[in-house]
């Protein structure tokens, strides 16, 4: 080390014929150091590219890449079934899903929350079961058959889900909605087909059908976070998409007695 020091502090000048044999070898010194530093240089702006070029900066939604675009990007052609259309797209390799419903396809319904899979806000349905689309390369969707929040309703009508959201106040500002409800969808499926959760109380006798307890629910929808906490609502509006049965309130204001009341208990 302390040899590769004093080397560093030498000009070209003072440096012995193997020395020098070295650090153009290197591709320090000389010709070899400008084409090295040319490298270096066009191997930065690369890594450069890929990390700041948006294609929602560059590219309307909707339109191709532009071929001058194309030797920036590790294209591929992928084909995609959305919401009951087909779609026909050259991305990046790279592109999660959710990157090309909002920035590709101006499918907006699916949010950017964390961007690691842990707040469910990006949340969709692919062959009807729920995935996290930050975390799901759009590459890997080829012919499947997705569903986002814009694909729900039939038109103007509702689907029961997101009609239950809207009855019992399942959400507040909105934003974690589209996410929860596509859980909440793909989570009846779920139930329908009998397929276990963690608070399964006897594995051995899984049915089709399950009722869904408030547990259940609560430990199903627990990958979807809510930043209002609007949970108990959420819990009735599956309860009752479910069952069809109105579910009421489970909450009421305090009197004025029991108001008195607890300011006497303080």
């Amino acid at each position: 080390m302390s040899k590769l020091k004093e080397w560093q502090h030498k000009s070209e000048e003072d440096l012995s014929d193997d020395e020098k044999k070295i650090f153009n070898d290197l591709g320090l010194f000389g010709d070899s150091r400008r084409k090295f530093l040319g490298k270096l240089s066009a191997a930065s702006l690369s890594i450069w590219a890929a990390s700041n070029f948006k294609l929602n900066a560059l590219i309307p939604a909707g339109e191709e890449v532009p071929p001058a675009l194309k030797a920036l990007l590790n294209e591929l052609e992928v084909k995609l079934r959305i919401n009951e259309e087909d779609y026909t797209l050259n991305i990046d390799s790279r592109t999660s899903l959710l990157d090309v419903l909002r920035e590709r396809l101006g499918l907006t319904g699916s949010k950017k929350g964390c961007g690691h899979g842990q707040c469910g806000a990006c949340t969709v349905i692919i062959d009807g079961r729920r995935k996290l689309s930050c975390l799901t390369l759009a590459a890997t969707c080829g012919d499947k058959e997705i569903t986002t929040v814009e694909g729900l309703a039939d038109g103007e009508n509702l689907h029961k889900v997101q009609a239950a959201f809207v009855k019992y106040d399942g959400y507040q500002c909105g934003y974690c909605t589209p996410g929860q409800i596509c859980s909440s969808v793909a989570l009846l499926e779920e139930a329908k087909r009998g397929e276990a959760s963690y608070v399964t109380e006897d594995f051995k006798d899984i049915r089709e059908n399950i009722e869904l307890s408030e547990e259940e629910i609560r430990e199903r929808m627990s990958g979807n976070l809510c930043r209002c906490g609007a949970y108990n609502n959420i819990v009735m509006a599956i309860q009752e998409s479910q069952t069809g049965e109105d579910q009421g309130t489970k909450w009421s204001f305090a009197t004025a007695e029991e108001m008195e009341e607890a300011g006497k208990a303080k």
